[in-house]
C-alpha cells in the first residue's frame, strides 16, 4: 500500500568520525540559488521544488524531538529513506545547526500542492484518549469495548454501529469479546475515531492498572463524521468536539441518532503498557511509536510513510512551523495537502485535538 517511489540518485559517502562518533558535519556548500529539479507527481499531488529559504521558520526550529521521531521511522524505512538512516542515527547527537546543514545538503524541499496547483490544505489533530474503565460491567460502566469477533471477515461489511447496539444476532457475536467497560458512549466514539487509547482499568480484585488499546480492525462500514452530520442537519455551527458535546448536553434524547449516523465500528486489542511504553505514543500505520508534536497522519497515496515534512499552519488553536514525520494515516485523511497532527495523550492533548482545524501548507523533504 506504500506509494511507489523512485530510488534516490547516488550519494557521496556518509560522513564518519574517529571511534564511530558523530563528528561535526561539513557537507559541501549548497548554493540556494542553484537550478531546481523538475516537479514531481506523487499520487494525486504535485510536488513543486523550492529553495530552502522559502520554508517559513526553517532557521528557527529545534530538531531534537523530530530527530528522535525520524530515528523511529528508520525502524521501518521505505526504500527511498533507508539509505539515509545511518547518517540520521549518527546525527542524533549532533547540534541543531549541524542537523540543519545536513538537511540542506541531503534533501530537496518540494511544496506539496493539488494537481491544479493549490498549496493550501487542512490541518486537524488527533490524540490518545485516557479513559477510566472497569474490567467487568458495573454501575456507571456500561459501555463495552470489544475485541474483533470471530468470523469478522466472513461478512462484509459487518454489522453497523446501530446493528451492534440493537440486533441480538450482532450482540451474540460479540458476547465474550469485551475487553472492558467505560462510562460514556461518546468517549467510546472518540476512542473509535482516534483508533487507540489508554484505559485506566479497575480489575475485579480492585487493583488498577493502565493498558493500551490498539486498533485491531473495523466492521468495514464507511466512516461518517458526526460533526458533519450535525452541520448538514443544521443543528450546530460548531462541529468541534466541545461543540458536539454541548449539543449532546442540550439534546440527550438524540444521542443514539447522532452516534448511529457513523456506521463504522472499531475493534481493539489490549497491550500492556510498561513505564517506557507510557512515554511513547501508540504505533502508527508505519509500525513505529508516534511522537507528540512530531508525528503526523497523511494520505499515503500522496505522501509515503517516513517522509520528513515541513509543516506550517497559523490559526486560533496553534502557530506551527516545524519538522514532522509522516508516520500514520486515517480514514478521514484524504487529499494532497491534508495532515492530522498527533498531539499526544490525555486531557491537554484532547483539548488541542478537539479544536485544531485550520489552514495548512506543507513541504516534502526528499533525497537529492
Amino acid at each position: 500500500m506504500l506509494a511507489s517511489c523512485a530510488s534516490p540518485p547516488p550519494r557521496s559517502p556518509e560522513p564518519t568520525a574517529p571511534g564511530g562518533q558523530a563528528a561535526a558535519v561539513a557537507p559541501a556548500p549548497v548554493d540556494d540559488d542553484q537550478p531546481l529539479p523538475p516537479a514531481r507527481q506523487q499520487g494525486n499531488s504535485r510536488w513543486t521544488p523550492v529553495h530552502w529559504r522559502e520554508l517559513p521558520g526553517f532557521p528557527e526550529d529545534s530538531f531534537f524531538e523530530a530527530w528522535n521521531a525520524w530515528i523511529k521511522s528508520c525502524e521501518h524505512p521505505g526504500p527511498v529513506f533507508a539509505p539515509l538512516c545511518g547518517e540520521v542515527r549518527r546525527l542524533s547527537i549532533a547540534s541543531t545547526d549541524e542537523q540543519r546543514q545536513w538537511l540542506i545538503s541531503r534533501l530537496q524541499p518540494y511544496r506539496v500542492e493539488t494537481l491544479d496547483g493549490n498549496p493550501e490544505g487542512l490541518l486537524t489533530s488527533y490524540y490518545e484518549p485516557v479513559i477510566p474503565a472497569s474490567r467487568l460491567p458495573a454501575p456507571g460502566f456500561g459501555v463495552p469495548l470489544y475485541r474483533p469477533p470471530a468470523g469478522l471477515g466472513q461478512r462484509r461489511p459487518w454489522f453497523s454501529r446501530q446493528d451492534i447496539d440493537t440486533l441480538p444476532e450482532a450482540q451474540a457475536a460479540l458476547r465474550g469479546r469485551e475487553i472492558a467497560w467505560i462510562a460514556d458512549p461518546v468517549e467510546a466514539m472518540v476512542l473509535h475515531i482516534q483508533g487507540s487509547g489508554r484505559l485506566q482499568v479497575t480489575e475485579p480484585d480492585g487493583q488498577q492498572r493502565t493498558v493500551r488499546l490498539a486498533f485491531a480492525g473495523t466492521n468495514e462500514q464507511p466512516y461518517k463524521s458526526i460533526g458533519r452530520w450535525l452541520l448538514d442537519q443544521g443543528l450546530t455551527r460548531d462541529a468541534t468536539w466541545p461543540g458536539i458535546r454541548q449539543w449532546i448536553a442540550q439534546n440527550p434524547q438524540r444521542l443514539n441518532e447522532l452516534l448511529w449516523s457513523n456506521p463504522r465500528y472499531v475493534f481493539f486489542r489490549e497491550e500492556p503498557l510498561s513505564s517506557s511504553d507510557a512515554s511513547q505514543g501508540p504505533r502508527g500505520a508505519q509500525g513505529v511509536e508516534l511522537t507528540p508534536g512530531r508525528s503526523v497522519a497523511v494520505d499515503r497515496q500522496n505522501i509515503p510513510y517516513g517522509t520528513p515534512l515541513w509543516l506550517v499552519s497559523s490559526g486560533p488553536s496553534a502557530q506551527l512551523q516545524k519538522l514532522v514525520l509522516a508516520q500514520d494515516t486515517g480514514t478521514a485523511i484524504v487529499g494532497a495537502v491534508r495532515v492530522d497532527y498527533f498531539a499526544g495523550w490525555g486531557s491537554d492533548a484532547g483539548e488541542l485535538a478537539g479544536r485544531l482545524k485550520q489552514p495548512l501548507r506543507l513541504w516534502a523533504l526528499w533525497p537529492r
